[in-house]
């Protein structure tokens, strides 16, 4: 084996650290030179002593050409970390031979590199690794030196365990390292895909963020750039009315006043969008639905939005850009699995507001109702390009991260979210978003326009 470790670090597993091993085999070292030195001259129990301490200094040696060869810091890719650890189940099948196989109490051992894998490797490594650990606990089990024990039988007899035991003991073994290695890598296996799922969440929003920001931009452009734009104009006018009509600057005069012109017809096009358009930072809840339902209303699926009928003190929620990805999210899941339609209500009292989204689909799966929002957990039917939409690169099947990505956003805005299917005999789903109307609705905290006609910054 190689003490060079130069290979890449695999995508889906980033593997352990070289020093995370190099720790990991001291301890043991460790522990293995007091069990001997105490069995050997404390306890008087007669071993091969000198076959011992080498089989330990062998492990020693490798920790020091390690840590010589290469930064503990780098992290091994699975194939260099699976090598080490096989070693390690080696080197204690190589101990537990000389100091009486699997009736020596520390034969459990062996599960410590197969638990190390299934928290950081591939699960073919690990089962790998496990067979190993099981083979040599069956080899060790029937083919060993004698158990140490006292001289002169002050303790009694040398202890001989009958064959079915020792059969028994490495059945145990056996079945401790299949369960607990797949326990541990499924715990860990969560913890990497909530990991991964928070990451992606993190990404969308800054992705939401930085657009919703570049708005911010164009409406400071807008203001900032409408006088020195105004003054050009000017200087241009009075620069026109200067020259002589027969003067070669006449028409470089007038391209630059026409030229300033369209620039500021450009700027009060920016500042008299519609509220659903411009970069406006809070809009009323009925805006933000239709900023949120425009891109999903060409795909043949009806899209209906139903306000309170006169409902006085409609919220004026804040232009979120979490809060559009997540409800954006919503309607877009919805779409996919409509059959003909989509209904969108709003509602809203002086306690909380309230937005429903329900389709006319096959509804969701009873077996996975429960897990709604976990990460990972998907059942994608129809989706948008097969009604003739491009792809946008990602799998046809989904990764089911965009209901945690959605359920994550709208909670950070303090929404609570229900997910449940339409009492029979209709047929489809219903997301409900509900948050307390003090969280979202900013109404009460409009602040004076500033020249450009768009409201400032709550």
């Amino acid at each position: 084996m190689s003490l060079s470790l130069d290979h890449p670090i695999g995508e889906r597993f980033f593997g352990l650290r070289l020093d995370t091993l190099i720790r990991l085999r001291w301890l043991a070292i460790s522990g293995q030179t007091v069990a001997i030195v105490v069995v050997q001259w404390l306890l008087g129990f007669s071993l091969p002593i000198g076959a011992s301490l080498a089989v330990v200094a062998l492990s020693a040696w490798l920790n020091l050409a390690l840590r010589l060869r290469n930064p503990g810091a780098r992290r091994l890719s699975d194939v260099e970390a699976a090598w080490l650890l096989a070693y390690d189940i080696l080197q204690l099948a190589a101990l537990l031979f000389l100091t009486g196989g699997l009736s020596n109490p520390f034969a459990l051992l062996f599960l410590a590199p197969v638990l190390i894998s299934a928290t950081a490797l591939s699960p073919r490594t690990t089962i790998l690794l496990g067979v190993l650990a099981a083979a040599c606990a069956g080899l060790v089990g029937f083919w060993h030196m004698p158990l140490p024990w006292a001289p002169n039988g002050a303790l009694g007899e040398v202890p001989e365990l009958p064959t079915l035991y020792l059969v028994g003991i490495w059945l145990g073994i056996a079945i401790a390292i299949a369960f607990m290695g797949v326990h541990a890598w499924r715990v860990a296996e969560e913890t990497r895909e909530l990991s991964e799922a928070l990451a992606a969440t993190e990404l969308v929003l800054a992705r939401e963020q930085h657009l919703s920001a570049l708005d911010g931009l164009a409406a400071a452009a807008a203001h900032e750039l409408g006088t020195p734009l105004a003054t050009i104009t000017v200087v241009a006018k009075e620069l026109a009315r200067s020259l002589p009509p027969d003067s070669p600057l006449s028409e470089d005069i007038k391209l630059v006043s026409e030229q300033a012109e369209r620039c500021r017809a450009i700027l009060r096009r920016l500042t008299t969008l519609d509220s659903g358009e411009a970069p406006f930072d809070r809009m009323p809840i009925s805006h933000l639905l239709e900023d949120v339902v425009a891109p999903h209303r060409n795909f043949g699926i009806t899209i209906a939005v139903t306000l309170p009928n006169g409902a006085p003190g409609e919220p004026i929620i804040a232009r979120n850009p979490g809060l559009l990805y997540g409800l954006g999210n919503i309607v877009e899941n919805a779409v996919d699995f409509a059959e003909s339609r989509v209904n969108i209500v709003a509602s809203w009292s002086e306690d909380e507001v309230t937005i429903s989204v329900t389709d006319d689909g096959p509804g969701f799966p009873i077996e996975l109702l429960d897990s709604i929002g976990a990460p990972y957990v998907t059942s994608r039917g129809r989706n948008r390009w097969k009604r003739g939409a491009e792809s946008d690169g990602e799998d046809q099947n989904g990764l089911g991260l965009g209901v945690f990505i959605a359920k994550t956003l709208l909670e950070r805005t303090g929404a609570a979210l229900t997910f449940v299917n339409r009492p029979p005999p209709a047929h489809g789903a219903s997301v409900g978003v509900r948050w307390p109307r003090g969280l979202i609705d900013i109404s009460g905290d409009r602040e004076v326009e500033g020249e450009t006609g768009v409201p400032a910054r709550p």
